[in-house]
């Protein structure tokens, strides 16, 4: 591993601390090294407030260092005035003499104009190192600007025979079928809290009544939404309680409340696109769609996904209702206690 590397390396472990408090800005990191020693740590905490270079900068204790200092950063600095100042004009200030970048930012108001700045500024720009990595790091962002919607993962638990429940009578819904143990559920509810939006069908939240917050995590709630054609589903259901915002895609009526948004589509249209072009109009970088089986399916038909999280719970149900099957490339496989997960990538 060479410097840029090893200093870039830090940047992304860095920028992973905003993750679930950013969006729909990205997560990035970014170190100040002056003579091999690292003198300043960054990254963007919060949406709205200071992004990573500028806390970074702040943290030198000895300013003076900055003009025999390399900035490094996992994405392009900025260059326009959004909900702060542009960080190049500060970078171009301090007289940072080098700045190092993992990647280019494709959002249009950047899009190489940070680049470009420093350069024209006198600054030696170094572009590229990691790239890689430092685009996976903001999938998310990185979708939901060149794709034009956000990140979609798919997320469901099955058991070792390949059921996601088993045949259940009006009787007997109300409460979900478990499948796995509390550290998966653990893990679902840290999801939840990085994600901006989850998902579900019409009859898993009938035959569910799942909260789809964040209750054994810390973190805030996803927005939620429910797909109900004919606006069928009762009112005492927990997705409509008020402990989060929910949207209602229907067919009947658009109107907003202060928990409850209804929007209308066209369901004699293509569904899907219509539900991620809403999510991207409300800035939303990433949705989760918890099922079930006919809308993940629905998905996986349209090739509008980009991860699957499928959980694998040590239990089998021998009949019931069988899992989606997903075409995608398995890039990780992790024990749970007794339970698996494996998550899938769509196949490019």
């Amino acid at each position: 591993m060479d410097t840029n590397e090893k200093y870039m390396f830090r940047c992304i472990e860095l920028a992973r601390l905003g993750a679930g408090n950013v969006a729909p800005n990205p997560m990035v990191g970014s170190v100040i090294v002056h003579r091999g020693k690292i003198i300043g740590e960054g990254f963007h905490q919060k949406y709205g407030e200071a992004h990573a270079e500028v806390n970074a900068i702040h943290s030198v204790s000895e300013p003076g260092l900055l003009k025999e200092s390399t900035l490094y950063v996992t994405l392009e600095p900025c260059a326009h005035h959004g909900l702060t100042p542009p960080c190049s004009d500060l970078i171009v200030e301090k007289q940072i003499p080098r700045v190092v970048i993992g990647t280019i930012d494709s959002f249009s108001e950047v899009a190489g104009k940070g680049i470009e700045k420093l350069r024209k500024a006198g600054v030696a720009v170094e572009e590229g190192i990691l790239e890689k990595e430092c685009r996976a790091l903001n999938k998310r962002f990185f979708t939901f600007h060149e794709k034009k919607r956000p990140f979609v993962i798919l997320k469901w638990a099955q058991t070792l025979d390949g059921f996601i429940d088993i045949d259940r009578s009006r009787e007997h819904f109300g409460e979900p079928t478990w499948i796995t143990g509390d550290l998966a559920l653990r893990l679902v509810h840290k999801v939840r809290s990085e994600e901006g939006a989850i998902l579900v069908g019409t009859n898993t939240a009938e035959k569910d009544n799942p909260s789809l917050t964040v209750r054994r995590w810390a973190g805030k709630n996803p927005l939620r939404a429910v797909i109900d054609k004919n606006l069928r589903l009762p009112p005492n259901l927990k997705l409509f309680d008020g402990s989060a915002k929910t949207l209602v895609f229907n067919s009947i009526k658009n109107m907003e409340t202060e928990t409850i948004d209804f929007v209308k589509i066209d369901f004699n249209e293509k569904m899907i696109l219509q539900i991620l072009a809403e999510f991207q109009r409300r800035n939303i970088l990433s949705v989760i769609v918890e099922g079930g089986r006919q809308l993940l399916e629905s998905f996986i038909r349209a090739d509008l996904w980009d991860e699957a999280h499928v959980f694998i719970g040590n239990k089998f149900f021998y009949k019931g209702v069988s899992s989606p099957q997903i075409p995608g490339n398995l890039i990780s496989d992790e024990r749970l206690d007794s339970d698996w997960l494996k998550i899938f990538h769509k196949q490019s």
